[in-house]
């Protein structure tokens, strides 16, 4: 065998062990996420990439903003969205896979401020001494819903009413009160959970309805073995961890 061959002999075994170690089914996913989820979404789509060689492209909104868009033709294969309900009517209305929606966590309601100390649990509600509270817009996040629940459930709505701003999504919420906007703010846990500073409150989760978080596949996802794959792996013992140290219980 001359030289030349056998250089060009090694060269095709070498790029036979680069395609073998690319798996063969790699992919990318399109995602829509309720933004309350956006840390742990990035965190399991970083662990679903490493697991399976698929990248799950990932899309942060309110769940009413992605309902409409995915009404729209919006290109997603998976939503995981913050409530029930807007899954459920994706799936009666044609537009997700039957048989694919699913409980993926159960988030918790925070009161926090930067601050210290002025969030003394429900009593800060009821002295209303602050400018501005605020909370996701319910209209289009399930944890807008959830705050305004808890506030009339207190009897303290009417009164915080004027003080109320309301963000797009739980993001813009956490952002009024971490830019100053608000004094302090309806958020989700996993928004705050690492960060040990300001003041905050655990919300009693009888103050308001359960907020079930449910994915499902939609149809444009239906013939893509990666978007199986990653809502596959959103239901393991990978993600659940993840899931459950941000804050979430999971069923």
């Amino acid at each position: 065998m001359t030289r030349r061959k056998s250089i060009a002999l090694a060269a095709l075994a070498l790029i036979a062990q680069i395609f073998a170690a690319v798996p063969a089914l790699a992919a990318d996913v399109q995602v829509a996420v309720a933004a309350n989820f956006t840390e742990p979404a990035k965190e399991i789509a970083a662990a679903f990439a490493a697991r399976t060689g698929n990248h799950a492209i990932l899309s942060f909104g309110s769940s009413g903003q992605f309902y409409t868009q995915i009404t729209q033709g919006a290109p997603f294969e998976v939503l995981l969205s913050a409530d029930p309900d807007r899954p459920k009517r994706i799936e009666q209305e044609g537009l997700g896979v039957p048989g694919t929606r699913f409980t993926y966590a159960i988030g918790q309601l925070v009161l926090w401020s930067k601050t210290p100390g002025l969030v003394d649990g429900r009593g800060v509600l009821a002295r209303g001494a602050f400018n501005k509270i605020s909370i996701a817009d319910p209209a289009a996040a399930p944890y807008g819903v959830a705050a305004v629940q808890t506030m009339t459930r207190l009897g303290v709505y009417a009164k915080l009413a004027p003080k109320i701003v309301k963000g797009s999504s739980i993001t813009q919420a956490y952002q009024f009160v971490q830019t100053g906007a608000a004094e302090l703010g309806f958020v989700a846990l996993s928004q705050v959970i690492n960060d040990p500073s300001g003041s905050r409150w655990g919300v009693p989760t009888n103050l308001h309805a359960p907020i079930v978080q449910q994915a499902i596949l939609l149809w444009k996802g239906d013939k893509d073995a990666a978007a199986r794959a990653f809502l596959q792996f959103l239901k393991g013992p990978e993600a659940l961890a993840i899931i459950e140290r941000y804050g979430y219980t999971v069923r």
